[in-house]
């Protein structure tokens, strides 16, 4: 049985569905990354589980209790948002212990749960400090620190590190990651951020418009997604799709698998550039190079092949510029077929 359960969870705004029949299992311990566009709902679920907004219709329940109607101080849930959310005047230690010391908590508890935590985010130093003494990802652990003493049964994370630099960012999600292996606390992570999601996620969800598009460990979305909306929302650059018409030697690679009216969908790193000189293949076709962005492990090579514009990923450095001619050859491999309706088709 799974420890939290969505059951056809709806939200409406006068007649506006937001979200429109949501059912998820989450297993205990799991952890789970709502991800999708702005304006998908992630955020929206989030704070129906949280509590935050009534649930038009549906069922939430929590390790067999129904907790749809309960109000969010008694789901046994605890939120980290985006913004912080600390106690400007409150030392670090006031911030962590408030929700405690509101429930009556014995201060030996307290303080032996506030420790406890701040030794895990590496804040001890810092207890006496107030917020504004602290750098932005110093903040983010307080209120990190602050869920973690509540000892919930799940976790809620809004979209934590969008308000810290990219630096800060990747080192802050790495701590997150440990944390959720130390704790293994269930977890719900909300972010618009798909390298955050293909990193610390167990299971990825995509949302579009409200509506689940595909549940799946996060190699699995990139390696078989089921449309094309998660083909190219799963893996950055996105993956080349190309109208079974406009390049016709690559359409023949997938042996008649391609609808006339379909797609096929070649990751960059399914697509080899070579010098135009360099000798011809059955499966290979002339175009030009638009753009080389030299990443230093990786290089992009943007080609436009006759109209058509394609990202290629180089695992090495390439002696190309802008405007020079190459010859584009595509891995039969790492084909993906799509149906008029961008549903994606079985493989042979």
């Amino acid at each position: 049985m799974a420890y939290l359960q969505l059951k056809d969870i709806r939200k409406r705004f006068g007649e506006t569905e937001i979200i429109q029949g949501i059912d998820l299992a989450i297993q205990q311990g799991e952890f789970i990354v709502f991800v999708g566009p702005s304006g998908c709902g992630k955020s929206t679920l989030l704070r129906l589980i949280a509590g935050l907004e009534p649930i038009t219709e549906g069922q939430l329940v929590l390790d067999g209790r129904d907790i749809t109607q309960l109000p969010s101080g008694k789901r046994d849930l605890a939120m980290v948002f985006q913004s912080y959310a600390l106690y400007p005047h409150m030392s670090v230690y006031d911030n962590m212990s408030f929700a405690l010391r509101l429930a009556g908590a014995p201060k030996d508890e307290i303080r032996r749960k506030v420790e406890q935590a701040a030794a895990t985010l590496n804040l001890t130093p810092y207890l006496q400090r107030t917020p504004r003494e602290l750098s932005g990802g110093q903040r983010q652990r307080v209120a990190i620190g602050r869920a973690i003493v509540r000892a919930p049964k799940v976790f809620l994370f809004d979209e934590p590190l969008s308000n810290l630099d990219a630096a800060l960012r990747g080192n802050t999600r790495v701590e997150i990651h440990k944390l959720h292996k130390a704790l293994g606390a269930t977890t719900i992570y909300v972010t618009h951020d798909q390298v955050e999601a293909m990193t610390l996620a167990d299971r990825v969800v995509v949302l579009r418009d409200g509506r689940i598009e595909q549940v799946g460990a996060p190699l699995e979305l990139y390696d078989r997604p089921v449309n094309q909306f998660v083909a190219q929302f799963i893996g950055m650059p996105p993956m080349n799709l190309i109208p079974a018409t406009a390049v016709p030697v690559f359409s023949e690679a997938t042996q008649g698998r391609l609808p006339m009216d379909g797609s096929l969908g070649v990751r960059p790193e399914g697509l080899r550039v070579q010098a135009a000189t360099d000798v011809a293949t059955p499966s290979s076709v002339l175009g030009r190079v638009e753009l080389i962005e030299a990443l230093g492990a990786d290089t992009l090579v943007h080609v436009d092949l006759g109209g058509l514009s394609v990202v290629a990923r180089q695992s090495e450095r390439v002696a190309l510029a802008a405007g020079d001619a190459v010859r584009i050859t595509l891995d039969p491999a790492a084909l993906h077929c799509f149906d008029r309706e961008g549903r994606a088709l079985a493989p042979a």
